[in-house]
């Protein structure tokens, strides 16, 4: 497999961004573009033109609640565009997001852009960034996720709401039955269609240019982009794809529609209390009411479904049949998307405990698990058990994804590791402890925190810098070397939006994902030869764990 490795000596020439104290805040001056909808007013800022809170959609509120988006409104005069709309409506659960939405509400369907300030008719690229948070969390708002450095790029950078949890992803037999194409559930994704649709109609007027969008997103971000990819609904609508940390292929398969709409009767039965609600009865009920039912529900209830319409098949067999888009690939994943307890549980890691948990996950299949993660002392074990439980969780999906775009796609994937761990917390940060999806807890009966500290990259660790946002993260203490981290990884991410393609000067070179799949480019740069990564997610493509 070819992949791309970040180390921790990594010694290339970059810009350091050094933060210093200023006496004046910079005024931010006015810009007005005009969308198909009317005319919204922006600001700038040294060099970089934004435009916050765009609806793309009507509000999904009322009547549209469980419905496909709606088109926007038309608006008369000028509608500013100086802050970020109402983020979606979720339950505090992930220690790493901070929000500068405008509050949280069910009409939620905004976007933001940020876009170089050229002069004349450009045609930039154009780079359309979904959020992570399990479906059931995230903000466009997000400052990990801010456009300005992509933009300083020279390309155009969307960041899109869409609706999560029970509003984005309930389906029930009524809904199916009232529904034109004969589906129900995945409102969220098609949220994210809409939101191309607007793209591929608007960009022009900030400089975009509509036939060079590249999807890009991670966690369920990510797995958003694959399940864009299998749909036929967005053919069309974007050239490039990058997923970061997950797919829908693999570990965390979409539900089947009628598994949905069981769930979805379970569900309403509850909020009726003892009664039968009808679909009116349901989008009568206060959102807020609504979100807090499902405060204890099973969030893998939550997810996209096979539901005839988005998703006519599996997206594994739609990627099989070489029915998706065929367009260039950017994935990969982190070295510690899990934690090694996830395998052990509470035992201590010896190979004696090591060997009882892989009896337990794989029955009478334990020696065959442990020659492909092997072990032969504590430390070992720790190593082997964290890149069992990163594949089992998310590690295997996103490469599932990529080989198969491989294989049947006709344009080229690229595909990466990525290694580098965070740097410590600043002082200031007090007693803060890490969170499960690589933030800070300063809280904790907000979200639980993570039980040991990084060994690696954890999930999520890669999106400041692969978007160039380190410093919009006051948590870890950046040093130069993770700055010149991230140039690295954004200067390819850049290349990639704007190509198709990640190299580029001054970049050791990054061979597309082959068949052979056994170089790994660790960017010091040398060559390593492997050989063990397509066996072991053979092994648990073909058996399931028994938990």
């Amino acid at each position: 497999m070819t992949t791309i490795f970040l180390p921790d000596g990594l010694l290339m020439p970059t810009f350091i961004v050094l933060l210093t104290a200023v006496l004046a805040v910079p005024s931010l001056a006015q810009e007005q573009v005009k969308t198909a909808n009317g005319v919204i007013e922006g600001t700038e800022l040294d060099g970089i033109r934004s435009f916050k809170g765009i609806p793309f959609a009507a509000p999904p509120v009322g009547d549209l609640r469980w419905q496909p988006p709606q088109p926007p409104q038309n608006w008369s005069g000028v509608r500013k565009a100086d802050k970020f709309g109402p983020r979606a409506m979720q339950l505090p659960v992930f220690g790493d997001m901070n929000f500068r939405s405008d509050g949280m509400s069910e009409d939620c369907l905004y976007l933001n852009v940020w876009t170089p300030a050229v002069p004349g008719k450009s045609k930039l690229p154009v780079l359309v960034y979904f959020y992570g948070g399990g479906f059931i969390a995230g903000d466009g708002s997000e400052p990990r996720y801010d456009g300005g450095s992509m933009a300083r790029k020279g390309m155009v950078t969307v960041a899109v709401n869409y609706r999560l949890g029970l509003f984005g992803f309930f389906a029930h037999p009524e809904l199916t039955e009232e529904s034109r194409t004969h589906s129900s559930g995945n409102y969220g994704l098609l949220d994210q269609h809409a939101a191309l649709e607007w793209v591929h109609k608007n960009i022009a007027v900030f400089g975009g240019d509509p036939k060079r969008v590249t999807i890009a997103g991670e966690s369920a971000g990510s797995m958003s982009v694959s399940a864009q990819m299998a749909s036929p609904l967005s053919k069309g609508l974007f050239a490039g794809a990058i997923g970061e940390s997950g797919s829908v292929i693999g570990m965390f398969p979409p539900a089947s529609l009628a598994e949905a709409e069981i769930n979805g009767i379970k569900l309403a039965a509850r909020l009726g209390a003892g009664s039968t609600p009808t679909l009116a009865e349901l989008r009568k009920i206060p959102a807020q009411k609504l979100l807090h039912s499902t405060d204890k529900a099973d969030e893998k209830k939550f997810r996209p479904i096979v539901d005839g319409c988005f998703l006519p098949a599996s997206p594994a067999q739609i990627f099989i049949a070489g029915r998706q888009m065929h367009v260039p690939l950017l994935a990969g994943v982190n070295s510690q998307e899990s934690d090694f307890a996830a395998v052990l549980k509470d035992a201590r890691p010896t190979v004696e405990n090591y060997r009882a948990a892989l009896n337990r996950l794989y029955r009478g299949k334990a020696d065959v698990v442990f020659k492909l993660y092997p072990a032969a002392d504590a430390n070992e074990v720790k190593d082997a058990a964290q890149a069992l439980a990163s594949d089992r969780f998310i590690s295997y999906s996103t490469w599932r994804w990529a080989d198969l775009a491989t294989q049947t796609g006709k344009r080229p994937t690229y595909y990466y590791l990525y290694a580098h761990p965070r740097p410590a917390m600043r002082p200031e940060m007090g007693n803060a402890v890490p969170g499960l999806a690589g933030g800070v807890i300063t809280n904790a009966t907000i979200a639980t925190p993570s039980p040991m500290p990084p060994r690696g990259a954890v999930h999520s660790a890669e999106i400041e810098y692969a978007l160039g946002n380190l410093d919009s993260n006051k948590v870890y203490a950046w040093t130069a070397e993770d700055h010149q981290i991230s140039q690295v990884m954004q200067n390819y991410f850049a290349n990639f939006i704007k190509s198709g393609n990640p190299n580029g000067p001054g970049l050791p070179e990054w061979p597309e994902l082959a068949g052979d799949e056994r170089q790994i480019i660790d960017l010091n740069p040398r060559w390593e030869v492997v050989g063990y990564l397509r066996p072991r997610y053979e092994f648990l493509e073909q058996n399931p764990s028994r938990e």
